[in-house]
């Protein structure tokens, strides 16, 4: 009898002990929050750095579309020819080299492509993003235009910048386009000057 009544206390007391100490509850606690603060942290990293790819794709479309504004492009991007009279670089890849070079260097020239078209009049500007055809690889097949104007022409400028993305914790995906990537655009419609 005694011996079942020390086993009632210990189990007691030992349960008691158990419910009071806390030592341990802190490392529980963090165990349960640290998943989602980290899918929090990776998310706002995320964000963070494709804002500033988009800023830098804006910072770029104004950049090249001032050379169409003011008649640069227009004049200087006509093409270049070998010996033998074959083109080597097409207007369009001129106009598209000058406004990597405006890109910060974290983006690469190799995802962005360059629609550039003359509107009637500012209201029938296009600014919505195209719609992408792709081939059986996941390669974007879309053929974009390249037509400057001539003086007082009102300009769409579009460049369109395919960035990559990472698929997140918990779910967590910037991804609008097949192979985990998110179009970016940057768009500046204009009524060219005279040259």
């Amino acid at each position: 009898m005694v011996r079942g009544w020390a086993i009632r206390r210990w189990r007691g007391a030992f349960r008691a002990a158990v419910l009071r100490d806390v030592r341990g509850a802190t490392a529980l606690e963090f165990a349960l929050v640290a998943p989602v603060l980290i899918a929090m942290i990776v998310a706002i990293f995320e964000i963070a750095v494709m804002y500033f790819a988009q800023q830098g794709l804006e910072t770029a479309t104004e950049t090249a579309a001032r050379l169409i504004l003011t008649g640069q492009a227009q004049q200087n991007f006509t093409g270049v020819k070998d010996a033998q009279g074959n083109v080597t670089k097409t207007p369009q890849q001129q106009f598209k080299e000058a406004a990597c070079a405006s890109l910060p260097t974290f983006l690469q020239c190799s995802r962005l492509y360059v629609d550039v078209t003359n509107v009637t009049n500012f209201s029938s500007a296009n600014t919505a993003l195209p719609t992408f055809t792709y081939d059986s690889n996941g390669n974007i097949t879309n053929s974009f235009a390249y037509s400057p104007g001539t003086q007082g022409a009102v300009v769409v400028v579009r460049l369109i910048y395919n960035w990559p993305t990472l698929a997140g914790p918990l779910g967590f995906d910037l991804s609008n386009r097949p192979g985990s990537q998110r179009m970016l655009l940057a768009t500046s419609v204009m009524k060219t000057e005279g040259y």
